[in-house]
């Protein structure tokens, strides 16, 4: 499989120290920084800067970038929201995994089991792209069957997914991983720590277009 959006090398943590909402340097050039959403999305709260990133867990860049980007957001100031959405480009492996996402959203494993997809998709190549296979993973993980199973397969969990599509087509994804700002800005970058330095920036530029509308 491609993932081509971009050609994404692992950056070091250590260089996410430099990486901080408030940095000062503003500019960014159009084409090479980031592509303007056309037309511009809406958001979920006007009153915060939206901030998304669309992965799956079947993406192995996806992977890499995954400690990264929760570093990075863990760190973000209150007038920034960040969200995560899993998209499929209409692959049905990846709707099984899209929807597993959401179903742990729901149950409330998701943070406990997110890391150990990863690792069980891409390190210990395990078939989660299969329901029956997946949903016996989450079992063994001690999420509870019926209710996974309940969730898995219901409209609430259905809903989230066409919503996850919907957002895909709208903000112009080809390829994960990849982040836009405010549903205005795809942010480019030539590697991970780049490409979060850009989404750094793009935030502040929000912020200060949002500042200069009071």
């Amino acid at each position: 499989m491609r993932f081509d959006r971009r050609h994404f090398v692992v950056a070091a943590l250590l260089s996410l120290s430099a990486l901080s909402a408030g940095s000062p340097a503003l500019a960014q050039s159009e084409g090479s920084d980031y592509t303007l959403i056309s037309p511009a999305q809406p958001t979920d709260d006007s009153g915060k800067i939206e901030v998304l990133e669309f992965f799956s867990y079947g993406c192995p860049h996806c992977s890499d970038f995954h400690p990264l980007v929760s570093a990075w957001a863990a760190r973000l100031p209150s007038d920034v929201s960040f969200r995560r959405v899993p998209v499929t480009f209409g692959r049905a492996s990846w709707a099984n995994i899209a929807k597993l996402y959401f179903t742990l959203e729901t149950t409330g494993d998701l943070a406990r089991l997110d890391n150990e997809i990863f690792k069980a998709i891409h390190g210990e190549r395990i078939n989660l792209f299969d329901e029956r296979t997946l949903t016996e993973w989450v079992v063994k993980k001690g999420v509870d069957p019926k209710r996974f199973s309940e969730t898995f397969n219901s409209f609430g969990v259905m809903s989230k997914l066409k919503r996850s599509e919907q957002l895909g087509v709208g903000h112009k994804i080809q390829g994960v991983p990849a982040i836009t700002v405010n549903g205005k800005y795809l942010v480019g970058g030539k590697d991970f720590t780049d490409q979060l330095a850009i989404t750094d920036k793009l935030i502040a530029k929000v912020r200060n277009e949002k500042s200069a509308k009071k």
